[in-house]
């Protein structure tokens, strides 16, 4: 392999000897040729006219290099063209490539997704700062453009947004430089290359792989190409090359000031207008030269992610038109008592991580994705989010600013592939240059943007003297914020402690030591894996009750995985092990999104939204109809929302009403009276609170529900489970009757109704109702241990742990028959010899076709066996029974662990809507805490089932069977597996929770596991007919 980079190199050396020594790639030290310094992110308009809309697209010194390209690809970096960037080319044979666009997703070469371990692994053992010739594929670019005659005069930057995993760039055959690090933008100063009014040839030269790829080993998706938008824009030669603001508030956090930077080329005076957000100026200020001004202002409105308002700073140069707008947001960062302080308040962060990820483009994500993004995460109570693992689009932290998120704002270092020890890069000489350049720009660039409260040096790239010199560099750059790095840990230098996956135990232990001084907010935690975010309450307890735990960020926002054709010609959405069969691979790890790649929310998320929510609803004297309420927000009242509440009898409601003024303060508790009336104690009595929106708020509409909470006002009773024969007047009651001569069926048949049992399994077989079949033929109801393994379950190897239970033989030793009291009932005993278990199930029969059943398992005390998934049963029926109506937890599916954002109620759907399609298929539709639950056909024809306490339960179109991948996984995709002509009836005592702590070992908290142990369930099945609609 080094042969073969030598050879190539030296190639390239002899044809380009002139220009460039195309060494750059390889040399760690060397991260930029001829690059433009980083400034902050502006844009200079040509008058105040243009610079008031804000958009630089509409502005005469803008030019967009976006579009269309001529593009030549190669698989090894050995075999790419040296002399493409010549005027006199011949590129007719070439490819057409969008800029931006990845190559991967335009039919070069195949996507890899791997979590550690850099793209390369599986042929390559790493050696930085070489990476591989072989599979380094090379891609070059040219273009021909017309730069406008006006600019003739002027300075002429080119701007590349986002270039992976570096750039060689050429104009009208000259060399003009180089650049690494993707995920910041690469500016140039072509001034001197380009002509104006005259056709001009730009080439560029990507390469997959560089020595900068070394610290880009981030847990996504691996593409290459152009991911951001590419542009020239025009300067006056004479201009502001870069404006720094800095606002604060005073000791009360009452007035403020805005210490604004300015640096020239050239000399002079810059004259400084601070704008409110309805455009009217408020202070002005003049910079002579290189220098500073401060602006005070009286009482200023405050920035925050509750209220984010912005101010527009413009800076202009005396004796040049252009203007620079800048928008400004008043806020205070400190670091107190071991919490962090957002204009003095302890905020609680509320976040997720957010990879820049399209299903569609990959790296390319428009403006309305990030809107949407924006979107979801206001409309599910997110306030804050993680750049993992890089600076994002520009354009990210605008909308940041402008709707109100807070960000930990991460350089683009990860290099996790390389260890944690001895090994890091975080340790070595001649990568450190290239820490310092990666946290330095980050901190350039992104300085003014309100949102950012934390800047990260970085993610899982170990820890070392590399570290610390940028920690202390980011320190003295901007004292005004935190600054974090995970691997610091308690003890490094790090204002955040930030770990990633602190379980329960360790958060408590950390928030109880009185020696750890450093506010606790997890980089990453509560994985969000497939059916996910079980225990995600707990977690959120103890932030609540602890001051210096102030939250975290989930991993992570958006499922990465890549829209694909699948092998059944069905829409996949693909993940790692689909492209092909050499690539490294970490299979469906990328997906660990609180919303799908189309950023249609999860199941979970709505968990999340429920727990993150601002407004809690408790009970005062809810005799008297009072209320507490208590607005969790920090800067703002409740008076922007109403409260609107309905009083349920049974599921049914009963009464509502509206609270429409919500005087309760910040961090304050109210009391709020109802007018709920009286309830009685004969039924369930449920009061369900909810808060909207008055008016549209940013991107959230009128109406909309900000908080909700059910309380009870009088606790649910399960019925008796006393099965009664069916009477009527004058009418003698018949017991059911018995037929045992068949040697394979015991059979049990009333007026309307005929069940059938299996003498050798002992389970019912058929079920008719008035000539309808409640089990499909050649099904029976049976006793359920198993689910399919969630990727929890997986990543805890509970598909191998818990097995014993997956199909356990179950013996039948005895079955008998007898009539009490007018009823039959059938017996059967089991032994359960895996399992060192007894089960027993006994049937009781009355005489309108209704049964009573008791499934009983006992244990043996002596034994050691693995934990179950579930108790209960499951029973096929017929795919006819489409419609599934309850009274217990919904709308959406809910589990033990993972049911606080489902309400009790009456819910009718169907039973295709029961299944989530998660990426990969697992376990997934349960409801918990019902009371009654119904399958029924089109007629309104079924059965209903209760139980002795509320139960879950759940029907599909599948079997559990088809959602198993078994000992382990393989490349499954709920798009490809086939609906099953049935509804599979499952009904549990209980089923294990789902857990959230990682996705690699730990399981659901012990009270919501299913300990081998003795376990009873008693349900009644009732037929129903006739039931259209909600009763």
């Amino acid at each position: 392999m080094k042969k073969r980079i030598v050879t190539g190199l030296f190639t390239a050396l002899a044809v380009m000897a002139n220009a460039q020594s195309f060494t750059e790639w390889q040399n760690p030290e060397v991260n930029a040729v001829n690059r433009a310094p980083m400034h902050t992110n502006y844009f200079a308009y040509e008058s105040e006219g243009v610079a008031q809309t804000g958009v630089k697209e509409h502005s005469s010194r803008f030019m967009t290099l976006n579009g269309t390209w001529k593009f030549f690809w190669v698989k090894d970096a050995d075999a790419r063209p040296v002399d493409f960037w010549k005027p006199g080319f011949n590129d007719k044979g070439w490819c057409d490539m969008p800029v931006p666009g990845v190559w991967e997703l335009n039919g070069f070469g195949d996507p890899i997704y791997v979590n550690v371990g850099y793209a390369w692994r599986n042929q390559f053992k790493n050696n930085p700062p070489q990476v591989p010739v072989v599979d380094n594929h090379v891609g070059s670019y040219r273009r021909e453009i017309v730069v406008p005659a006006t600019w003739k005069g002027k300075d002429i930057i080119a701007h590349f947004g986002s270039v992976t995993s570096n750039m060689y760039l050429w104009v009208n055959g000259k060399y003009v430089g180089y650049s690494e690090d993707s995920k910041l933008e690469a500016e140039f100063d072509l001034t001197s290359y380009l002509k104006p009014g005259q056709k001009n040839l730009i080439a560029f030269q990507v390469f997959r792989w560089c020595d900068g790829s070394y610290l880009e080993d981030q847990d996504f998706f691996r593409y290459s190409g152009v991911g951001r938008d590419c542009y020239l824009y025009a300067r006056d030669k004479k201009r502001i090359e870069d404006v720094r603001v800095t606002p604060d508030l005073d000791a009360d956090y009452k007035n403020g000031s805005l210490r604004v930077e300015v640096s020239l080329k050239g000399n002079g005076n810059t004259a400084l207008e601070l704008l409110d957000a309805e455009g009217k100026q408020v202070a002005t200020a003049t910079v002579r030269g290189n220098g500073v001004a401060v602006m005070n202002l009286d009482n200023p409105h405050k920035w925050t992610a509750e209220t984010p308002y912005l101010y527009t700073l413009r800076a202009a140069l005396q004796g040049s038109s252009e203007v620079i707008p800048i928008k400004v947001g008043f806020r205070k960062i400190e670091l107190k008592n071991a919490q962090v302080l957002v204009n003095g308040k302890p905020v609680l962060f509320k976040g997720a991580n957010r990879h820049e990820m399209d299903p569609d483009y990959g790296y390319v994500v428009s403006r309305e994705r990030m809107i949407q993004d924006i979107q979801l995460m206001k409309q599910f109570n997110l306030n804050a989010v993680r750049t993992c693992h890089y600076p994002d689009n520009n354009l990210w932290y605008d909308l940041c600013d402008q709707y109100g998120i807070y960000v930990v704002a991460e350089a683009n270092i990860e290099s996790h592939g390389m260890g944690y020890e001895e090994s890091t890069l975080a340790k070595r000489a001649d990568y450190k240059k290239a820490h310092m350049e990666r946290n330095q720009r980050n901190v350039q660039r992104s300085f003014n943007h309100p949102s950012i409260i934390f800047w990260s040096l970085g993610n899982e790239a170990g820890y070392g003297s590399n570290f610390e010199a940028a920690y202390d560099w980011v320190k003295a750059e901007d004292p005004n914020r935190a600054v974090q790095y995970e691997q610091a840990g308690k003890t490094g230098k790090t204002d955040i402690f930030c770990p990633m996956y602190y379980g329960y135990n360790d958060c408590l232990k950390y928030c109880e030591d009185d020696s750890m001084n450093r506010p606790l907010i997890q980089c990453e935690y509560a994985h969000a894996m497939g059916n996910s975010e079980g225990g995600f309450k707990e977690y959120w307890d103890m932030i609540r009750k602890y001051p210096k735990y102030q939250g975290g960020f989930i991993w992570d926002f958006v499922d990465q995985s890549v829209r694909w054709t699948g092998k059944n010609g069905k829409m996949i959405y693909a993940y790692g092990g689909d492209f092909n069969r050499f690539d490294a691979s970490d299979v469906n790890f990328c997906n660990n999104g609180l919303v799908s790649p189309d950023r249609v929310p999860n199941p979970h998320m709505y968990e999340v939204g429920r727990i993150y929510q601002n407004i809690w609803t408790t009970p005062a004297d809810l005799q008297r109809g009072e209320i507490n309420v208590f607005n969790e927000n920090f800067f703002r009242d409740l008076s922007g929302c109403y409260l609107e509440w309905e009083m349920l009898k049974d599921g049914k409601v009963m009464r509502s009403g509206r609270v429409d003024d919500l005087n309760v303060a910040p961090q304050q508790t109210a009391k709020v009276k109802l007018d709920l009336g009286t309830v009685c104690q004969c039924a369930e009595w449920l009061l369900n609170v909810s808060y909207k929106l008055k008016e549209r708020e940013g991107l959230l509409p009128a109406g909309h529900i900000v908080a909700k909470d059910q309380l009870t006002l009088n606790a649910y009773q399960a019925p008796a489970m006393d099965l009664k024969n069916t009477e009527l007047s004058n009418v003698e009651v018949a017991a059911p009757v018995i037929q045992e001569n068949d040697c394979n069926y015991l059979i049990v048949s009333g007026e309307a109704f005929r069940m059938e049992f299996n003498k050798h399994t002992g389970y019912l077989t058929k079920y008719e109702v008035n000539g309808l079949d409640m089990i499909k033929e050649g099904e029976a109801l049976t006793p359920n241990f198993w689910r399919a393994p969630t990727d929890n379950d997986f990543g805890a190897n509970l598909q191998r742990k818990y097995a014993v239970w997956k199909n356990p033989e179950i013996k039948l030793t005895s079955f008998s028959q007898h009539t009490e009291n007018g009823q039959v009932i059938v017996e059967a005993a089991y032994k359960l010899p895996e399992a060192s278990a007894e089960l027993s199930l006994t049937y009781v029969i009355n005489n309108s076709g209704a049964v009573k059943i008791t499934q009983k398992m006992v244990a043996d005390k002596n034994a050691k066996v693995a934990n179950l998934f579930r108790f209960g049963m499951q029973m096929p029926m017929p795919r006819s029974f489409e419609t599934v109506e309850y009274y217990g937890r919904g709308p959406v599916e809910n589990y033990a662990d993972r049911n606080h954002c489902t309400d009790l109620g009456i819910y009718r759907q169907s039973v295709s809507e029961q299944f989530y399609p998660y990426i990969r298929p697992q376990e997934n539709g349960t409801k918990t805490d019902i009371r009654w639950w119904k399958m029924l056909d089109a007629a309104g024809n079924g059965i209903e089932a209760v139980a002795a306490a509320p139960f879950s339960a759940s029907a599909l179109h599948y079997t559990i069977e088809s959602l198993d991948e078994g000992w382990s996984k393989r490349q499954g995709h709920s798009q490809e597996v086939e609906e099953a002509d049935l509804t599979n009836f499952c009904i549990d005592k209980v089923q294990a929770g789902l857990g959230c702590e990682d996705s690699w070992g730990r399981i659901a908290r012990p009270e919501y596991q299913v300990p081998y142990a003795d376990y009873e369930f008693t349900f009644i099945l009732t037929p129903v007919r006739h039931n259209i609609g909600i009763q």
